[in-house]
């Protein structure tokens, strides 16, 4: 905002002995209109606009707080810089009860009103300009990163800063730098899918240095938190992005306060029966079919294909030979559910563990491709984020949080896997029998673009199931979506710009895990 179109309001019973102020905030360019009671003060609002008010505390006939008060109910969001010879602490919390923008004490000087102003009327300008300057720092030091980065560990950092400036690039009005991040994402995505495609298959190979991923996590991150001299209460989101946890965590913060955070690497498919599965069997998805073919389905069989978490989370007990931990399961799938819990929550409290499964960010995602309402709301990442922020605000697994840190529970957050805005598609040929997702599919004789897959001919070599002796797994890189040819105009229309995982981005594999102690 230039000084020329601001415009000041001064409503002071000693106005004469402050000429030289106004002369003063008039000469760098404001526009001051002086007053010299409370009814002219809201006279003056009533009849004109004004971007700021000074305003005198203590004036014969209506107080300052009176005309704070009048002037706030006509113009509630001007803001309204109380000055006053009191210091007393009444005063003052009123004054900001009221919700004044600042408080100055007299005699006041003009650098402190210019302070005050600038404070005031040009924040978000100066956040902006400040927080655009500090990434284009950022900016040159992360493009050399992308160069450099060569381990897990890097990525996990690396993709933690992306993350880091498009939440504090979010609300600045440089469209432009915001640009400049999504290019630097597409770069930072594209080369995470060459570090995968070199890396993924070495990390199953005995004595190797591999990330901690979905199926060991229980086992190393869980199991060493469970006590039982405190229950454990286990929240697994569905398909919860780092981006959106960090959107919501101060929330949480109201309540808990972290005791550690740390990153996982999904397992591909980034898919909830994959992914999810291995966390709770403590088994890769080959394991799983070998194992318990009673519990595991293929994607191309009928049926749900998540349907025996709980059965799988017994049996990892039983094989880490915690058969005496006394634990709940529950899946959340709408309101009722969750509401349900909420209504039960403290049956919780004489478990060692306490294990949620909520399945509302999921549905989001996948609602966001049938639903027109959705796919407005949700149009792009920043939409995403605050939708998702909205929801855990006003959702029962809020209120589950909040029985927990009453109850004194240990509180572990975490998902199965991410997900990715698709934008662009690539062909893809199969059989009948080839299967449906968008970000992977497994099947024979599948013919593709070489560059924009991570093609896995024998799938035993990731600890996949093969479906026939010729199956093979391919995962989309980057932010493409697998389409088919017949029809193709109709589906990249339908599917573009949509939420999808299963493939191999930062978004999908990077993932939070945090443990929580109550406040």
């Amino acid at each position: 905002m230039s000084n020329e179109q601001v415009k000041i309001l001064w409503a002071d019973d000693e106005i004469d002995l402050l000429k030289p102020h106004i002369m003063f905030l008039e000469n760098k360019g404001y526009a001051v209109t002086a007053v010299s009671s409370g009814l002219e003060a809201i006279d003056e609002i009533n009849s004109q606009d004004f971007d700021a008010v000074f305003l005198d505390e203590n004036m014969p006939g209506i107080s300052g707080l009176e005309v704070l008060s009048r002037i706030k109910s006509v113009k509630p969001s001007i803001p309204v810089i109380m000055i006053t010879k009191s210091e007393e602490e009444a005063i003052m919390e009123d004054a900001i009860g009221s919700k004044i923008s600042d408080y100055l004490i007299k005699p006041v000087n003009p650098n402190q009103i210019l302070l005050s102003l600038k404070k005031n009327l040009d924040h978000s300008r100066l956040v902006s300009e400040k927080t655009t300057s500090n990434y284009q720092q950022e900016f040159r030091k992360i493009a050399m990163d992308l160069s450099m980065v060569n381990s897990y560990e890097e990525w996990a950092d690396l993709y933690q800063k992306l993350i880091y400036w498009e939440l504090e690039l979010e609300d600045i009005e440089d469209v432009g730098m915001t640009q400049i991040l999504e290019s630097q994402k597409n770069e930072a995505n594209s080369q995470f899918g060459k570090f995968i495609e070199k890396n993924y298959t070495n990390w199953f190979q005995p004595s190797s240095d591999a990330p901690l991923m979905s199926h060991n996590l229980f086992k190393e991150k869980v199991v060493p938190e469970l006590s039982n001299k405190q229950p454990t209460f286990l929240v697994v989101i569905d398909n919860l992005r780092y981006d959106q946890w960090r959107a919501f965590e101060p929330t949480v913060n109201n309540y808990y306060k972290k005791a550690s955070e740390s990153s996982f690497y999904s397992i591909l498919p980034t898919a909830t029966q994959y992914a999810r599965n291995a966390i709770f069997s403590g088994l890769m998805p080959s394991d799983m079919e070998k194992l318990f073919p009673q519990y595991w389905k293929n994607d191309t069989d009928e049926g749900g294909k998540n349907m025996h978490e709980e059965d799988f989370l017994r049996e990892q007990l039983k094989r880490l030979g915690l058969t005496h931990i006394s634990y709940t399961y529950n899946k959340i799938t709408n309101l009722k559910a969750g509401k349900k819990l909420v209504d039960n929550f403290k049956s919780l409290k004489d478990n060692d563990l306490n294990v949620v499964v909520y399945n509302f960010v999921d549905m989001l995602s996948h609602s966001k491709t049938e639903m027109e309402v959705v796919k407005e709301l949700a149009s792009n990442d920043k939409a995403y984020r605050s939708l998702t922020k909205s929801w855990f605000k006003n959702s029962p697994l809020l209120e589950m949080i909040q029985l927990s840190q009453q109850l004194g529970f240990k509180l572990i957050l975490t998902t199965d896997h991410g997900t990715i805005n698709v934008s662009a598609p690539t062909k893809v040929i199969g059989d009948r029998d080839t299967s449906l997702n968008l970000r992977y599919k497994t099947g024979r004789s599948l013919t593709y673009q070489d560059k924009d897959v991570l093609a896995i001919k024998d799938p035993k070599s990731i600890h996949l199931p093969s479906i026939t002796m010729s199956s093979s797994f391919i995962f989309a890189k980057n932010d493409l979506f697998l389409a088919y040819p017949n029809n193709f105009n109709h589906y990249v229309s339908y599917y573009r710009n949509t939420y999808q995982h299963g493939g191999v981005s930062l978004e999908e594999m990077i993932i939070p895990f945090v443990v929580l102690d109550p406040k």
